[in-house]
């Protein structure tokens, strides 16, 4: 059974940084990619960045290039999200995302956790 843990939510003041992590367990995942998603009040879950498990290729949403910085630790089974020059429009509730649906399984999200950038 795969579990996903998010946890480094917090409050922040514009400009400012927090660091995310994803802990993942129930399964190898050396294979996969590993998302965060984003969704903020009255808004559509939206992508911020994709890592790939194997190599480390990463891939990041426009309007969150060159200020976040996803990365993995794989003796850890952790996935992480660096968010630098924090905005207001940052704010949401970040999840963490593993979608093995195009593999023939499920499409998992941790529980969330609130990120809160004040101006």
């Amino acid at each position: 059974q795969v579990q996903l843990v998010e946890s480094g939510g917090g409050l922040v003041q514009a400009g400012g940084s927090l660091r995310l992590s994803c802990a993942a367990s129930g399964r190898s995942f050396s294979d996969y990619d590993m998302n965060w998603y984003r969704q903020a009040p009255g808004k559509e879950r939206e992508f911020v960045a994709r890592i790939k498990w194997r190599d480390g290729t990463t891939y990041y949403a426009t309007s969150v290039k060159g200020r976040f910085t996803i990365s993995r630790d794989n003796t850890k089974n952790t996935v992480y999200l660096q968010m630098n020059s924090l905005k207001p429009e940052d704010t949401a509730i970040y999840y963490c995302n593993l979608d093995l649906r195009p593999y023939g399984g499920y499409n998992y999200w941790g529980q969330g956790t609130q990120v809160t950038v004040s101006s």
